[in-house]
């Protein structure tokens, strides 16, 4: 039930202004259906009450004097206990009680624009009443409960014996809401809470959370007895695109889908391999596992293969990442499948002079670099001899002419010679071998022709180079996407646009890209510059972010255009000082202000009042939103700054004010001076003129009823610190101030824009929720 609050002294007349019954009689007769206009009697009729009730006290409401919304702190008080009985109708059953006690006290602390709740709570018929404030749980006196919340003004706020005593002041902490329970239903109510009251999907989603807070624990102090492994396969080498069989811990690069199994450490190697043979779906005696290390030139290789003796077999997985591993946290292993298709352990493995090598092959058509598994080769062989093995692996012709290179590190990728031994190239175990089929310098000539790679060594420089970048819109509510491309920080302004252009579906040229701060908003726009690489544009600085932002935007014009000219969006204010339109205009850097009056001027948007001047000023408004700083007519527009720039018609008034008026600033605000809004505007004050007439060709300038006007108040703001506003009365003549520079007339009303002030956002509404 909603209560009124001013006028009523206590909840009982509260209680009794909402069952009053109006008479509708006179021009206030009600309309009922078929019988026209009929004398009436309106009102609530209350034949029962709730075992809980819900009471909010309208503490905020619209006062139609100030058209605002205000907070009520009046006095209302009320009680701890109310009988009900004498606000049920005639026919009510009133042979029971209908006697209630309050349980609950919603408060709040503050004003309309903002403040503080807290909840004053009695949990059951006989404990006390406890204080709910945020996290914070504390016992109240009753005098908490009651006199605290009740509002009105402050019992000492005025000392009689103060030579200077001040106004009494408002509580502004006050209750909105109480919960007032049935005596007879309070047992029923408050009953104790039994396991049988909580709803079956509320106790399963319970016991989920319960059971996976329990396993994190469990997993947490059980952490120092477990051993991460991370296992590579022929299947993850076949699906990574990028240096050795894998990636790990590239920021720049998409992480490999490596699998993963967390073991305990004093788990035997004999156990482990069984674990890993039936998680991955292998033949225990068709595998063996190699450790990967971190080789001196920063690449990740199979290094050695776990010995399978008995001793090992019996060795627990610590153990041997300990002696195999140890600069490592987990245990990186290469899963080698040394069985054929038929089941058959392959000889080589158990040839001392074997070589495993990985193959690689670069495929010019798609542009694509992938794994193709490995190879056994003995140490003496020639390089040449991996060529007939590739051609019947990858199914070409036999004659297939074969270029071979041997990525040796990231930056060091190296033509093999084919007629070497692979002991001569210093090949060993876990070593990549790159391929691709060998192009004609046509063939060459007409991929870099079209911006493509041609050879490997051309793909791991990209790789090598290449940068993970998130691009975002520069505008949010533009309905455009944030996405994120693998780049290379040697491309160039043009290509990064038309990467961008390709993943846009729009044209590159009318891309425009900022760059961000340490804290990830726009920074400054991107000139394009042909030569400027995307390592440039993404200079490294201090606090940078894990993954580099770019905003964009899709521009209707291209930036070659846009470089010389400026983009203006100019909004006008007419001759009534009314936001009436925004135009945009693209227009030469080296354009003056005047011309950009002559376009406003011919703008069909742009309406120009007859009889005034035609004239038209351009001009920003001042950071504190009191004065308008107009642009010289002969400013280049390319040196206007980067804020709102507003147009307005000069009036005729101001074009012809002699030399004993005065040509002051005006400004808007709500209540208090800071808290601008609006266009602050230019203003005529004439000698020996009372305020009353100047405020009526105030009213004139701005367009304004006279309905609208009466609720202005005016005062005159002066530029001393901590000077309050000084009201204007009818009788005043404002010329006669000595206006210093930063003196301004105030006009104090609500903002209708629905705007947010220069200050910040202005009222906020309070929402209570049920």
């Amino acid at each position: 039930i909603q209560l009124n609050v001013k006028g009523m002294a206590n909840l009982y007349d509260s209680f009794k202004d909402y069952v009053a019954v109006e008479t509708l009689e006179g021009d206030n007769k009600y309309q009922a259906e078929g019988l026209g206009l009929q004398d009436a009697k309106k009102g609530v009729i209350f034949q029962e009450f709730p075992p809980v009730l819900h009471l909010q006290l309208k503490r905020f409401e619209y006062d139609i004097q100030r058209d605002a919304m205000v907070k009520i702190n009046d006095r209302h008080e009320f009680p701890f206990e109310i009988d009900l009985a004498e606000f049920l109708d005639d026919t009510a059953d009133k042979t029971q009680s209908w006697v209630y006690r309050l349980h609950g006290v919603l408060v709040h602390s503050g004003d309309l624009h903002g403040g503080h709740y807290f909840a004053l709570i009695k949990p059951d018929r006989d404990t006390r009443w406890l204080k709910y404030d945020d996290d914070r749980v504390t016992p109240v006196t009753d005098r908490e409960v009651l006199e605290e919340n009740y509002g009105g003004e402050l019992s000492n706020a005025l000392v009689s014996n103060q030579r200077n005593p001040v106004r009494q002041l408002k509580r502004f902490t006050n209750a909105y809401m109480l919960v007032y329970i049935r005596d007879s239903a309070i047992d029923d109510v408050l009953a104790p809470f039994a396991e049988k009251d909580t709803p079956l999907h509320l106790k399963q989603r319970l016991e989920e959370e319960r059971q996976a807070s329990e396993a994190k624990k469990k997993e947490r102090e059980e952490q120092h007895l477990y051993l991460t492994t991370r296992i590579i396969t022929d299947e993850t080498f076949a699906n990574h695109q990028g240096f050795d069989l894998a990636t790990f811990e590239d920021k720049n690069a998409p992480q490999s889908e490596v699998n993963s199994l967390r073991v305990l450490k004093t788990d035997s190697y004999a156990m482990f391999k069984s674990i890993v043979a039936k998680t991955l779906h292998y033949n225990e005696s068709h595998i063996r596992l190699w450790v990967l290390v971190n080789r001196q030139n920063k690449t990740i290789r199979p290094d050695t293969h776990i010995p399978e003796d008995e001793a090992t077999l019996r060795e627990s997985v610590e153990s041997i990442r300990n002696t195999m591993a140890a600069r490592q946290t987990d245990l990186r292993l290469y899963l080698d499948v040394i069985a054929d298709a038929n089941g058959q352990i392959l000889p080589e493995i158990s040839n001392p002079n074997s070589i495993m090598v990985f193959l690689k092959y670069f495929d010019v058509s798609k542009q694509t670099l992938s794994g193709i598994g490995k190879v056994y080769v003995q140490k003496n062989n020639k390089v040449g001899d991996l060529i007939p093995m590739i051609n019947e692996r990858m199914r070409w012709q036999p004659s297939t002419p074969i270029r071979l290179y041997e990525e040796i590190k990231p930056g060091m990728i190296e033509v093999m010679k084919p007629k070497m031994s692979f002991a001569q190239n210093e090949i060993q175990d876990g070593d990549i071998v790159c391929f691709q089929a060998e192009l004609s310098e046509k063939e060459i000539s007409d991929l870099e022709a079209q911006g493509l790679m041609s050879s490997p060594i051309q793909f791991y420089d990209l790789l090598q180079n290449r940068v993970l970048i998130k691009f975002k819109p520069r505008i949010e509510d533009a309905g455009q996407e944030e996405f994120d491309l693998v780049l290379s920080k040697k491309m160039n302004y043009d290509t990064l646009a038309a990467k961008v252009g390709e993943h846009l579906r729009h044209e590159p040229i009318k891309l425009r890209f900022t760059t961000s701060s340490n804290t990830g908003q726009p920074r400054q726009v991107l000139k394009r510059a042909l030569n400027q690489t995307i390592a440039e544009i993404l200079q490294p600085s201090y606090g940078t972010a894990p993954v580099p932002i770019l905003f964009y935007e899709m521009l209707e014009v291209s930036i070659v255009e846009l470089e010389t000219k400026r983009n203006l969006k100019i909004i006008w204010t007419g001759a009534h000082n009314r936001e009436e339109a925004t135009v945009s205009f693209l227009l030469p850097k080296t354009s003056m202000v005047h011309d950009l009056c002559e376009h406003l001027s011919k703008h069909e948007q742009v309406k120009l009042t007859p009889g005034e001047s035609g004239k038209i000023r351009v001009f920003e408004v001042t950071k504190d939103g009191k004065h308008q700083h107009e642009f010289n007519a002969n400013e280049m527009l390319g040196n206007l700054p980067e804020t709102d720039i507003y147009a307005e018609e000069i009036t005729a008034e101001e074009l012809s004010a002699g030399e004993n008026d005065k040509v002051i600033s005006v400004f808007h605000f709500t209540k208090e001076p800071t808290r601008t809004h609006g266009v602050p505007f230019k203003f005529v004050v004439k000698p020996n003129e009372k305020f009353v007439d100047t405020k009526k060709r105030l009213q004139k300038r701005m367009g304004i009823a006279d309905k609208e006007v009466a609720k202005y108040k005016f005062s005159l703001i002066q530029s001393a610190l901590f000077k309050q506003p000084a009201p204007i009365e009818e009788e005043d003549i404002i010329f006669d101030h000595k206006f210093l520079p930063e003196d301004v007339l105030g006009l104090d009303h609500i903002d209708k824009t629905g705007k947010a002030g220069r200050s910040g956002p202005g009222e906020k509404a309070i929402v209570i929720k049920g």
